[in-house]
């Protein structure tokens, strides 16, 4: 009777183990019932094909599309806006435009654009103005020197073709040794994207290689740039997780206005001579042009316009010598003498102008308005102009 009674109690041991077992599982089935089923997408094989098109298209297609939908309107004397001058897509996009409807583009750097003007103060505008109607377009970008310029052209600018060319080059990239990217120690210049990668060709250009890889691949997906260029015009230059992050109650699809920043330089703090600037004279410690990088990524330039069928024209400062002291007159003299035999023996038109007023300059190479005036009026009395650009004999 008592060894019934202790199977009896190991029977209902065993049973309520059995049945605690049996709970725990049901349990954890549930909850990973639960966890599959919470928020989870899951597709089919059809639909993963279907997302995979949609992804591709956008891929291929969005960078394209996005350009039709007027973000653009290409005016007289339109430019670049300031804010957007990393922005190499938007570009590539302006280039196309201003091929289509002009058959002359002045190329350049902030000179070009016209860093301390309006829009309607600028190099383009009064060379349109002598023409008598449109036929300059302004395809200058503040903050280029020449190797960051030979890249935009090369990567974004290829539907500059068989059009004629007011190629500028400012001397002000070739004052010094860190101007001309010459130095070992590294130095944080302006659009390291668009400088060559590999192999390293520039002393103070030290990136990482993941760096350098992504540069390339930006170049040569369209994708990229257009995803870059609308982090630069609508998201603060952000991603949108970390843009969602800073404005957690915005709409992202409402920050995209399509209206590009303004292009303009209105601030009539802006438009004072260098003097009443308050900016001294300097002794710029010029580089030779047979040791310059900044010239012998110019050179290229030139070669790379011209082989796409260009009539290209060298428009060489005019730099503010007003400024000048110690033995930079002799030395500045010297390095114009070396850029000229270049341009002669290569048989490529050119104006080396003489220097403007005093009044008419900004700092050590900008015009005011009334420096681009003259300097335009010039342009057209110059016989080298009037038959390459103007097509006079």
């Amino acid at each position: 009777m008592q060894e019934k009674s202790i199977l009896d109690a190991g029977c209902s041991i065993l049973d309520a183990r059995r049945s605690r077992k049996s709970r725990g599982e049901n349990q954890e089935s549930r909850i990973e019932d639960v966890a599959f089923g919470s928020n989870g997408i899951r597709l089919s094989g059809w639909e993963w094909i279907l997302v995979a098109i949609i992804c591709l298209a956008t891929f291929y297609f969005g960078p394209a599309l996005w350009g039709q939908l007027g973000e653009l309107k290409y005016e007289p004397d339109y430019r670049l806006p300031y804010k957007l001058s990393g922005d190499y897509w938007l570009y590539d996009r302006l280039c196309r435009q201003a091929c289509s409807r002009y058959d002359t583009v002045v190329v350049g750097d902030s000179v070009v654009w016209g860093h301390y003007v309006p829009t309607d103060g600028t190099l383009s505008h009064y060379l349109n103005q002598n023409a008598g109607h449109d036929r300059f377009a302004n395809l200058g970008v503040d903050g280029f020197h020449p190797a960051a310029l030979g890249g935009l052209l090369r990567y974004y600018g290829r539907d500059i073709s068989g059009k004629k060319v007011i190629l500028h080059l400012n001397p002000l990239w070739m004052t010094s040794k860190k101007h001309d990217l010459q130095t070992e120690k590294e130095f944080r210049f302006n659009h390291p994207k668009l400088v060559p990668q590999f192999p390293g060709k520039i002393p103070c250009y030290k990136d990482s290689f993941p760096k350098r890889f992504s540069a390339v691949l930006e170049r040569n997906t369209p994708f990229l740039g257009w995803t870059s260029h609308l982090k630069m015009t609508y998201f603060e230059n952000m991603d949108l997780p970390t843009w969602t992050m800073e404005h957690p109650y915005r709409n992202p699809l409402g920050a995209v206005t399509l209206e590009l920043p303004v292009s303009g330089n209105d601030d009539p703090q802006d438009h004072v001579s260098w003097q009443d600037r308050g900016i001294s004279k300097q002794d710029f410690q010029w580089v030779e042009p047979y040791t310059s990088l900044q010239w012998s990524f110019f050179r290229q330039t030139v070669e790379l316009l011209k082989a796409r069928n260009n009539t290209v024209f060298v428009l060489v400062g005019p730099f503010n010598e007003h400024m000048f002291k110690a033995e930079s007159p002799g030395v500045y003299s010297k390095m114009q003498s070396g850029i000229e035999t270049w341009l002669r023996q290569n048989n490529i038109p050119y104006y080396m102008p003489e220097t403007l007023p005093s009044e008419f300059y900004s700092d050590a190479s900008h015009p005011l308005a009334e420096g681009y005036a003259l300097l335009a009026k010039q342009l057209f009395e110059n016989e080298s102009f009037r038959s390459s650009i103007l097509g006079e004999k």
